[in-house]
C-alpha cells in the first residue's frame, strides 16, 4: 500500500516544479474544459475553489461562468473534522485570508452560507476508482458525506493520476478533468 504522506509530498514537489509556461498553457486547457463541461451540465451554484500551492488556476472560467449566471461560492473551514461550508462569491468580491492562509469571501455579519449542487475539487492526486488526495484534512470527504451530495468534479493536471488505496470513509468524486482529453 502506498503512503500517502509520501505520495502527496512527491506529487506537491512534481506539480510546484512544473515550469510557469507549461503551467499556464495547462490551466487554460483546463478552463476550456471547465467551461464546456459546465455548458454540458450546467449547475446552478457552483463551488470552486482559490488556488493554493500550485493548484490548477480556473479563475478564468470562473469570470466567463459568472458572467453567463452561475452563482459561484467559495468554501470556507467552519471548523475542524467538520464539512466545508459555502459563500457566495463573484469575481468582485472582497477575499480575506482565513486562518489555514486560503482566500474566503469577507464574511458579511452572521454570513450567508449556500448549498452548491456542484464543486470544483482540487486534487494533490487521485487514482482509478476516482478517490481524490488532498491535503489530509478530510474537509471535501465530510462535506461529500454530507445529504444532500452535491456534484463533485475534480480538477488535476493528468501527471496528477497515481495509484493509492482509499479509506472506507473517502468519498469518490463523479469526473475528474484534466488538461488531458483522455
Amino acid at each position: 500500500m502506498t503512503d500517502k504522506s509520501s505520495l502527496r509530498r512527491t506529487l506537491l514537489a512534481a506539480r510546484t516544479a512544473l515550469p510557469a509556461e507549461h503551467r499556464a498553457r495547462m490551466d487554460a486547457a483546463l478552463v476550456a474544459r471547465v467551461l464546456d463541461w459546465a455548458t454540458r451540465h450546467p449547475p446552478k451554484l457552483l463551488g470552486v475553489y482559490w488556488p493554493i500551492r500550485g493548484e490548477p488556476d480556473l479563475r478564468a472560467a470562473y469570470a466567463v461562468l459568472q458572467k453567463s449566471g452561475v452563482q459561484l461560492a467559495l468554501p470556507v473551514v467552519n471548523a475542524a473534522d467538520q464539512p466545508l461550508r459555502f459563500l457566495l462569491w463573484t469575481p468582485e468580491s472582497v477575499l480575506e485570508k482565513d486562518r489555514m492562509g486560503v482566500m474566503v469571501p469577507m464574511m458579511p455579519g452572521s454570513g450567508s452560507f449556500v448549498q452548491p449542487d456542484a464543486l470544483l475539487i482540487p486534487c494533490v492526486g487521485w487514482n482509478v476508482t476516482q478517490h481524490r488526495l488532498g491535503y489530509g484534512g478530510g474537509f471535501y470527504d465530510r462535506t461529500l458525506a454530507a445529504i444532500p451530495r452535491p456534484l463533485a468534479i475534480g480538477i488535476a493536471y493528468a501527471s496528477a493520476r497515481c495509484v493509492f488505496e482509499h479509506a472506507p470513509h473517502d468519498q469518490a468524486l463523479d469526473a475528474v478533468i484534466t488538461e488531458s482529453a483522455d
